[in-house]
C-alpha cells in the first residue's frame, strides 16, 4: 500500500504524519479515514476547493487533473504548480508527500 506523508499543519496535524491507504483511494478519503480532518465542504464532489493540497512528491502518480478540477484550483488559496484537490487525486502504488495549505476558502466555516 502506498504511504502518504503529510507535512506538519498547525491545526490538522501539528507533528506531521504518515498513513497508508490502498491504491484507488482519493487523498481526501485516506486523510479523513485516518483522522486528519481536512475540510471537504462539497462532500468530495469536486465542487469547491476546501480539500486543496500541494503535492511535494509523487505528483505524477496521481493521474492528471481534469478541466473541472483545474478550473476550481484557480480559486484555491496558495495555489502551486503541484496543487491538487485531494478529493480528485487518486493514489496509485507510489508514495506521495503532501502539504495541506494553512488557509482554505470556505465561506461557511470562516474563523473571524
Amino acid at each position: 500500500m502506498p504511504v502518504i506523508k503529510i507535512l506538519p499543519h498547525a491545526e490538522l496535524c501539528p507533528q506531521g504524519d504518515e498513513i497508508e491507504a490502498p491504491a484507488g483511494t482519493s487523498l481526501c478519503e485516506a486523510l479523513v479515514e485516518n483522522g486528519i480532518a481536512i475540510e471537504h465542504a462539497c462532500e468530495m464532489s469536486c465542487a469547491c476547493t476546501t480539500c486543496h493540497v500541494v503535492v511535494k512528491s509523487g505528483y505524477g502518480s496521481l493521474g492528471d487533473p481534469d478541466e473541472i478540477e483545474e478550473d476550481l484550483l484557480d480559486k484555491a488559496w496558495g495555489l502551486q504548480p503541484t496543487s491538487r484537490l485531494s478529493c480528485q487525486a487518486v493514489l496509485s502504488d507510489e508514495d506521495v508527500t503532501i502539504e495541506i495549505p494553512r488557509y482554505t476558502i470556505n465561506h461557511a466555516r470562516e474563523r473571524h
